[in-house]
């Protein structure tokens, strides 16, 4: 289906993403169909970069997790959100394709992903899709429950990471940089250096 047509005033559901070819890679919002990575058109792949950050980060959680109740994914694998309770195709109108994300909640999967907000959700930022990581994906995670959201930009070497207060908002960000390293109690013990995400 061309971007044009997708982009107009139509709500979108799970059922029509579903039926859009494999090569485009979409995520819809609250009915809007976005192009994945906010890139106007056909979606390009991660650059070089991107591509590392994520296998580092992706192991690292990956090797943490092992044995574990949590599990550890990465793009793409399909986040649903529900907002009504309905549940059908039909009727879920956000699905998105977060770089990583770890989900602790078994009963949350299935085999097209994740259905129902993930504990912990990355997301590798570029110029393209920098302002809807810190607008609408920070709306969305948070109103959905996710309890922690990190937004990692490649180029600064920097990682913000948003958490989940009891008032069910994120608070105050806490910010890493370079060679620091970012504890996630949230997982338990887990630290991640940043100078072995940021080799390059």
């Amino acid at each position: 289906m061309p971007l044009a047509h997708k982009q107009n005033n139509e709500r979108w559901t799970y059922a029509d993403y579903l039926t859009w070819p494999d090569d485009e890679r979409w995520e819809i919002i609250d009915g809007v169909a976005y192009p994945w990575n906010g890139t106007e058109g056909m979606s390009p792949e991660p650059g070089r970069s991107h591509q590392a950050i994520s296998r580092e980060l992706l192991v690292t959680f990956a090797t943490y997790l092992k044995g574990k109740p949590c599990q550890v994914y990465c793009a793409p694998f399909d986040v649903r959100f529900v907002s009504n309770a309905e549940h059908t195709d039909d009727f879920v109108e956000t699905v998105v394709q977060p770089d990583l994300l770890v989900v602790c909640d078994k009963t949350k999967l299935d085999e097209r992903g994740c259905n129902g907000a993930p504990d912990l959700i990355i997301e590798i930022s570029s110029p393209s899709s920098g302002k809807m990581d810190l607008t609408t994906k920070y709306d969305l995670y948070e109103r959905h429950g996710v309890k922690e959201y990190w937004i990692v930009h490649p180029e600064e070497q920097t990682v913000i990471v948003f958490k989940r207060g009891n008032d069910e908002t994120y608070g105050k960000p806490e910010r890493y940089a370079g060679d620091s390293k970012v504890p996630v109690p949230l997982l338990g013990d887990l630290v991640i250096d940043l100078k072995d995400v940021f080799l390059e």
